[in-house]
């Protein structure tokens, strides 16, 4: 089977405390084990993966060293995130490399700084949502305003932030090499954090700052690939309505219909379950015989029996 794999944040840091870079590669050796499960059964994949905590404490970590020297360079926000895609990449594919060579499966691994697509039109621009970066007193947010042009909001009381949109997918400048490597049978792992947001105009391509949400471009990539599943691993075994409630109730299944319901409903919280289920949806209606699972990161292989997850159907 042909399969997308989205990795949510729980793959590449397990303890959200333990920032460094030695923490994110000791979760993604153990990431690997469960996506050579997955290969060690005959699957082909191809791996999309968030950079949200990389790509805010890049922005952080230049911001802190500003105040410190002004004459430091603060980086666009489209050049963090090909930052995490490379940083993030380089991590998962060693981890990876070193998995298949214990199981003595010989297959290829790359990363691909990947660009994706949104249009200017997008009604996300409109009213950016997404926070990165650093808290700011209401004073430094409105000078910077100013002098960098950023949208700042008040966040929880903690604070001014910078928020950029969180336009959707809707091509992959890099898709005919990522299609070549798959078809090759190599993993491929790509658009990382969503990809690197870029608008076209006419024979360029210019970056822009915005967060694609990666189950998004997950469900873009699987169409390009024509996947046979998108499988969105992430820190939870089933899809549940009445989250933490008394009659919290886990569902093996959940058929289009019962999506909408639910989605109407309001049982899946923005930013975290009705993004996945949105994408799944997607995916399963852009062609016949497609399937959509979201499983726990290290029950991926039981999802794909049947066995554990929710699956998403016609």
């Amino acid at each position: 089977m042909k399969i997308v794999v989205a990795l949510g944040g729980n793959a590449l840091q397990s303890n959200p405390k333990d920032k460094s870079s030695e923490g994110q590669l000791k979760t993604c050796k153990e990431t690997a084990k469960a996506l050579v499960d997955i290969i060690e059964d005959g699957h082909e994949i191809a791996i999309v993966h968030g950079n949200g905590p990389q790509v805010g404490q890049i922005v952080a970590t230049v911001e802190d060293a500003i105040k410190v020297n002004d004459t430091n360079v603060l980086f666009p926000f489209d050049v963090c995130g090909s930052f995490t895609q490379g940083y993030i990449g380089y991590h998962l594919q060693n981890s990876l490399k070193e998995e298949l060579v214990k199981r003595n499966i010989k297959k290829n691994v790359s990363t691909i700084i990947t660009q994706v697509v949104v249009d200017k039109e997008d009604k996300g621009f409109k009213n950016p949502t997404k926070p990165i970066g650093s808290f700011y007193t209401k004073e430094v947010a409105q000078r910077m305003e100013i002098e960098h042009g950023y949208i700042m909001k008040e966040d929880s009381g903690r604070g001014y932030r910078r928020v950029v949109a969180s336009p959707k997918p809707i091509d992959i400048i890099e898709k005919d090499i990522i299609k070549n490597l798959f078809n090759n049978k190599d993993i491929v792992i790509s658009c990382g954090g969503g990809g690197i947001p870029v608008i076209r105009e006419e024979e360029q391509v210019n970056g822009v700052a915005a967060v694609i949400d990666k189950d998004f471009a997950a469900e873009k990539l699987a169409e390009v690939l024509d996947a046979d599943c998108l499988l969105v691993l992430t820190g939870v075994d089933k899809v549940c309505i009445n989250y933490n409630k008394p009659n919290e109730n886990k569902l093996d299944t959940i058929t289009l219909n019962e999506v909408d319901k639910y989605i109407e409903e309001g049982q899946f919280a923005p930013g975290s379950m009705l993004p996945k289920v949105e994408a799944c949806k997607k995916f399963v209606e852009s062609k016949e015989k497609k399937s959509a699972i979201i499983a726990s990161l290290f029950n991926g292989k039981k999802a794909l029996k049947g066995l554990s997850g929710t699956k998403i159907c016609e």
